[in-house]
């Protein structure tokens, strides 16, 4: 699976919007057959930093979500509001789902 997290530092003034206006983007992304997860979270230590991960099950499903319209549409929905360039770590790893942390099992 393609695994993927992409930092964006959000303008003050459009922190309190950012999820609306990335809704559509992410509601496309999810209805993606080949897409495993894409879940958006915000840094408890900085409010204007949001957090995206994602991972898609293959090459065939990353290539198909950047190819994609919405894919265009949501990086210039989200062009104004954002403060630089993204920051982003993506790698092919193996499985397609989350595995359980070893060091800290729950019984």
């Amino acid at each position: 699976m393609y695994f993927i997290v992409v930092k964006f530092q959000v303008k003050p003034e459009s922190a309190a919007t950012f999820m609306e206006r990335v809704a559509p983007f992410t509601e496309a992304t999810r209805a993606e057959p080949g897409n495993l997860w894409f879940d958006w979270t915000r840094s408890v230590a900085d409010p204007h930093e949001f957090i995206l991960i994602e991972a898609f099950l293959d090459d065939d499903a990353a290539g198909a979500h950047v190819n994609s319209d919405h894919f265009k549409a949501g990086l210039e929905t989200m062009r104004p509001a954002l403060i630089s360039t993204p920051k982003i770590v993506s790698r092919k790893v193996e499985g397609d789902s989350w595995g359980e942390m070893g060091e800290l099992q729950i019984s």
